[in-house]
């Protein structure tokens, strides 16, 4: 029997789909990624914002078509989507035969034969809040590319920002061990992995729930520990939980990148309290003068929600003011999505989209100034560069990241090279041009 897996959404719903193909592995079924030759299709959905429910529900209606033409006996739905609706799934598309919610994936093989001995509306939803058995990411079938991997600490976020749904999807925060962390990056890097992209709703909270304070510099120096790991990068770090000890262990430990993701959302004090975040704009200058100080060369990137309810243009003008002034190398901004069951939603002082719009636009256009400056900065430079694949149409003509690019989210570094080179790859490029986001370059020869 052929199974068809699709994933949708974020980097941790990634790693949920990567334990799955390896349950459905394990479970001796063959997996395709050919839709229409599929027995079961499973779609593991995001529901964080509409948008993403939207894309979920047209990836829904556009396979099960082939339960007409092809030879699909059963849709699966799994992920966010699936926790946020339930049973309405059922109601609204009676095309889905079975939902599983967030905390109940590794039952996917008794669910896919439920739907094969002709269930339906087989629903698995227990509690959102029950911890993973740490022995499941030791199955994960991987499908990113060669060196690459990223690894989840925790699951879960307590935060609970105003404009969120996660916490009633994902449940609380739940740290891994330390030690199950160890292992599974031990069998990462027996398959090849020597870059770890360290992954939760909020890094930098990592321990707490289990070792009564955030301890995620102990994390980070002993995945650095482990054979054949080169590189550790880090997403997703709130700065109210970023420690002096995470930042000391990030400057004097060579295998972490000098690189942080820091989503501050906001840069206006009022906005950061209506959205019900920790922070206060002198906080965000504070700790990112302490990781500038720590570590000159930092790569800092965020993500911004502009447009929230009660945004005014002197908020707005604030948040220009503070991205101008920081100059942060990497940022993504956000229009806000009204969610059904969250605080903002019923809040007073709604933005219109054309005005939702706009401020995106401006706030992207600032940012691609800040970052054709910032890379015209690295041309004469040197950058160890790991190698992801040969440009397309190019001869000898590499694309890679430095430090600087995490994958699948920021630039390339593009380069040439008079020799073959592998994905995966080390080596040293010379930067000779830059544009808006990328740098351009060469191999330097040995000797």
């Amino acid at each position: 029997m052929k199974i068809c897996f699709i994933s949708l959404g974020c980097d941790k719903n990634l790693i949920d789909s990567e334990i799955m193909l390896g349950l459905i592995d394990r479970e001796g079924y063959i997996i395709t990624q050919d839709e229409s030759d599929a027995d079961i299709i499973i779609i593991n959905s995001c529901g964080f914002i509409a948008q993403a429910s939207e894309e979920a529900i047209e990836n829904i209606l556009r396979v099960s078509e082939y339960k007409k033409t092809g030879r699909l006996r059963g849709l699966i739905v799994t992920g966010c989507m699936a926790q946020r609706y339930k049973t309405e799934i059922f109601r609204l598309l009676p095309e889905v035969d079975a939902v599983v919610g967030t905390a109940d994936f590794e039952c996917i093989g008794d669910v896919i034969k439920a739907v094969m001995d002709g269930g339906r509306n087989v629903l698995k939803i227990t509690d959102k809040n029950k911890r993973l058995d740490e022995s499941l990411p030791m199955l994960r079938m991987m499908t990113s590319i060669e060196g690459f991997a990223y690894i989840k600490i925790a699951e879960g976020c307590d935060a609970h920002c105003t404009y969120c749904t996660i916490p009633s999807l994902r449940g609380h925060y739940r740290s891994r061990t330390i030690e199950s962390l160890v292992r599974e990056a031990e069998l990462l890097a027996s398959r090849g992995v020597t870059e770890l992209i360290a992954v939760a709703q909020d890094t930098a909270l990592y321990g707490k729930d289990i070792y009564g304070k955030p301890c995620l510099d102990v994390l980070l120096r002993k995945l650095s520990e482990v054979d054949g790991i080169r590189r550790i990068r880090i997403l997703y770090a709130y700065p109210e939980n970023i420690t002096e000890r995470l930042i000391t262990e990030m400057a004097t430990n060579p295998k972490i990148c000098n690189y942080i993701d820091m989503p501050i959302q906001h840069a206006s004090d009022s906005v950061l309290k209506m959205m019900g975040r920790r922070s206060r704009r002198e906080e965000l200058y504070n700790i990112i003068e302490k990781l500038r100080k720590a570590m000159p060369d930092i790569c800092l990137r965020t993500t911004l929600i502009v447009g929230f309810p009660g945004e005014t243009e002197e908020d707005f003008n604030i948040l220009r003011d503070f991205i101008n002034d920081i100059g942060f190398d990497r940022l993504g901004v956000f229009e806000y999505s009204r969610e059904d069951g969250t605080p903002a939603a019923e809040m007073k002082g709604q933005i219109h989209h054309n005005t939702k719009k706009r401020r995106k636009r401006e706030i992207l256009e600032l940012q691609k100034d800040i970052s054709e400056r910032i890379c015209k900065g690295f041309v004469g430079r040197r950058l160890e560069v790991m190698v992801e694949g040969k440009l397309s149409g190019e001869e000898g003509v590499y694309i890679g990241r430095s430090y600087r690019d995490c994958y699948e989210i920021d630039g390339y570094v593009f380069f040439s090279s008079d020799r073959e080179l592998l994905s995966g790859d080390y080596t040293e490029v010379l930067i000779t041009s830059s544009s808006e986001y990328d740098l351009v370059g060469s191999e330097i020869k040995e000797g």
